[in-house]
C-alpha cells in the first residue's frame, strides 16, 4: 500500500460522525473510499470494498453483523475509533484528533511521508521574483548574521511547507533582527534534504540544530525530526533526548509551547501549508505568552488544513501567501524597530 494515500473505509451510524470523519481524515492526508452507516450496507459490500483499514465508529451498542462479519477476516485491518467528535472549534477536538491519528499512523502509514520525495522538484522560481526592501528603520541599523537572534519566530508546515517556506525565505532581506525555528512533518531520512532544498537561492542559513548554542539571526534552524527541541533559561538549544509527542515529527504544538515559555512576546509563528490541526491545541498559550500567529493564504496552500484550522479558531491575526507573509515580518520588525528608537530617544530627552 501507498503510505501517502491509504485508503480509510468509515462505518458509523450518524451523520455527523460521519462528517466529522470524512472531513478530518482528507485533511490529513488519507483517501475515504466508503462513508457509510452499517446498517445501510449488505454484506455483499465488504467484497467490493478496496480498503487498507476499517474505520468503526458507532453510536449505537447493538451489535451489527457487518461489523461482526468484518471482524471475522483475518486479513482485514480494523480500528475503532475515538467516539463522538468534538467541535472543531472545541479544545478537545486536537486531543481527539491526534489520539485518532497516532492510531492510524502505526496501522497505514503516515501520509507525511509524501513531503521528502517532492523536496527534489523545488527550484528557484521564486527567487527570481525578487527579495523585498529593507525599510529604513533597520536598514540604518542592520542585524548582523551571526550574532544572538533577539526574536525567533516559528515556521511551521507539513504537506507543500516546503514549497511556501523557500519562498517566503528567498524574498526575506538581509538584516532583519530575528532567527527562525522551522518545524517540518517529514520523515527524517530527508532531513539534510530539507535544509538544502529550502535554503537554494536564499540569503538566509538553513541549518540543523545545535545543541547547546543560540539561533542567531540570518538563520533558519531545522526542528530536529527524532528528538524534541527546547530551550535552557539563556536560550541556549538543548535536547530533550525524548521523542516528540505524537502523532506528528516534529510536533509543531509542542515547538510552539517550547518557543513561547522561553520567548515569550519575542516569538512568533507562520503556519504554512500543511495537513491536519497540528499547533491549534498550543496556539492559544503562545497568543497568552505574548507571541502572534499568521496563517497561508488557502488559496497559495497545497492542503490549507493546517492554516485553515487556525484562522477557525481564531488564532491567525494575519493571512497571506509566502511573499505576503514576508512583507508582513518585515513591516513588523520594522515598526518594532521604530518604536524602539522612539522609547530611546523620549528616555533620553
Amino acid at each position: 500500500m501507498s503510505d501517502a494515500a491509504a485508503r480509510i473505509a468509515v462505518l458509523a451510524d450518524t451523520s455527523l460522525q460521519r462528517h466529522v470523519l470524512q472531513q478530518a481524515l482528507g485533511a490529513s492526508g488519507y483517501r475515504v473510499v466508503l462513508n457509510n452507516d452499517p446498517a445501510r450496507m449488505e454484506l455483499a459490500d465488504l467484497d467490493v470494498t478496496e480498503a487498507d483499514l476499517w474505520l468503526v465508529d458507532l453510536a449505537q451498542t447493538e451489535d451489527s453483523p457487518l461489523v461482526d462479519a468484518l471482524l471475522e477476516r483475518d486479513s482485514t485491518l480494523v480500528l475503532f475509533g475515538e467516539g463522538h467528535a468534538p467541535e472543531r472549534s472545541s479544545e478537545n477536538y486536537p486531543r481527539w484528533e491526534r489520539r485518532l491519528f497516532g492510531k492510524l499512523k502505526r496501522l497505514v502509514g503516515d501520509p507525511a511521508v509524501a513531503v521528502g520525495p517532492r523536496l527534489g522538484a523545488l527550484d528557484g522560481d521564486s527567487a527570481r521574483s525578487g527579495q523585498l526592501t529593507l525599510p529604513g528603520a533597520l536598514a540604518d541599523h542592520p542585524a548582523t548574521a551571526g550574532e544572538v537572534a533577539p526574536r525567533v519566530w516559528l515556521l511551521a508546515a507539513s504537506l507543500g511547507g516546503p514549497e511556501a517556506v523557500k519562498a517566503f525565505l528567498d524574498a526575506l532581506p538581509e538584516g532583519l533582527p530575528v532567527g527562525f525555528v522551522y518545524a517540518q512533518h517529514i520523515e527524517a531520512s530527508f532531513e539534510a534534504a530539507l535544509s538544502q532544498a529550502v535554503g537554494r537561492h536564499s540569503s538566509w542559513a538553513v541549518r540543523q540544530s545545535r545543541v547547546g548554542d543560540h539561533i542567531r539571526c540570518g538563520e533558519v534552524v531545522i526542528a530536529p525530526i527524532t528528538q524534541e527541541l527546547g530551550f535552557d533559561p539563556d536560550g541556549l538549544m538543548r535536547s530533550s533526548g525524548r521523542c516528540w509527542p505524537e502523532p506528528y515529527s516534529p510536533s509543531i504544538d509542542q515547538m510552539m509551547l517550547n518557543l513561547a515559555q522561553h520567548y515569550g512576546d519575542r516569538c512568533g509563528a507562520i503556519v504554512f501549508s500543511g495537513m491536519g490541526s497540528d499547533g491549534s491545541a498550543a496556539a492559544a498559550y503562545l497568543l497568552r505568552q505574548g507571541g502572534r500567529i499568521w496563517t497561508q493564504r488557502a488559496d497559495s496552500c497545497a492542503c490549507s488544513s493546517m492554516p485553515d484550522n487556525l484562522r477557525e479558531g481564531g488564532y491567525s491575526s494575519f493571512t497571506g501567501d509566502p511573499r505576503d507573509l514576508a512583507q508582513a515580518l518585515v513591516n513588523h520588525l520594522a515598526e518594532q524597530a521604530r518604536l524602539a528608537a522612539t522609547s530611546i530617544e523620549r528616555d533620553l530627552s
